[in-house]
């Protein structure tokens, strides 16, 4: 399935309304909420590439679906040690906040557009800020992960703030993903990002492997979630993925 005929799926499946969709939080038990008193937040930050190319054959359509089942999966997970908090910064035109970090308890999504340019330096500048503050990624929280996802190549100067990002505390110790869709993505940029040789971009040639792919950051994010040591390398095989 393509770009454009997954699109019209989503349409139908939603009966042609796209408006942004919020899932109502459920009162949380007792149980849960003395769950999330004690557990450790363990930061998931998504990097989006909502540029122009992003609005056409049904990406950004698939992106927001994709995200969308990725929280819901998220505010179903409790755990007595880690309590999973997201962002998402997008870049196009310009890089900007649309999700503040916080639990994915208390998420309400509202659809991503598309314009504009790839700023993707910007972005990185964003992201460095954002796990660098400890206002905002408190000194009790796990290594984050930190997911970048584009299908362009970037626009501004991107170098630098990679660098620094990468040199930081934070964001050089955060376990990072990345996916290309399409053919014009810069898997340079992408390969630059991870800066581990050993590490995989992804790549979506169809719509149904944006939801893929972050199907496989829900697993890894859940898996660090539960396990003994939530800054251990999540043990999660990519292999057998269509991606």
């Amino acid at each position: 399935m393509g770009f454009a005929s997954y699109r019209e799926d989503i349409v139908s499946r939603l009966g042609g309304d796209q408006r942004p969709r919020h899932k109502e939080i459920r009162p949380m038990s007792r149980l849960k909420e003395f769950t999330v008193q004690n557990a450790r937040p363990l930061p998931v930050i998504l990097l989006a590439d909502v540029s122009g190319s992003m609005g056409v054959d049904g990406k950004i359509q698939a992106l927001n679906h994709a995200v969308r089942e990725m929280l819901e999966a998220f505010q179903d997970e409790a755990d007595l040690r880690a309590e999973i908090h997201v962002s998402v910064i997008t870049f196009g035109g310009q890089a900007r906040t649309h999700l503040p970090l916080g639990p994915a308890q208390s998420v309400k999504w509202s659809d991503l557009g598309a314009a504009g340019g790839t700023p993707m330096g910007a972005a990185f500048d964003l992201a460095g800020q954002m796990v660098e503050d400890r206002n905002v990624v408190s000194s009790r929280s796990y290594r984050p992960t930190v997911v970048l996802v584009s299908d362009g190549q970037p626009t501004d100067a991107w170098q630098q703030p990679l660098e620094a990002f990468l040199a930081s505390e934070r964001g050089g110790k955060a376990f990072r993903m990345a996916l290309a869709i399409g053919a014009d993505a810069d898997h340079d940029v992408l390969k630059a990002f991870l800066a581990d040789p050993s590490a995989r971009v992804y790549r979506a040639d169809e719509a149904k492997q944006i939801r893929t792919f972050f199907q496989l950051v829900t697993m890894s994010v859940s898996s660090r979630s539960r396990s003994a040591n939530p800054n251990s390398a999540p043990a999660i095989s990519d292999d057998g993925w269509d991606l």
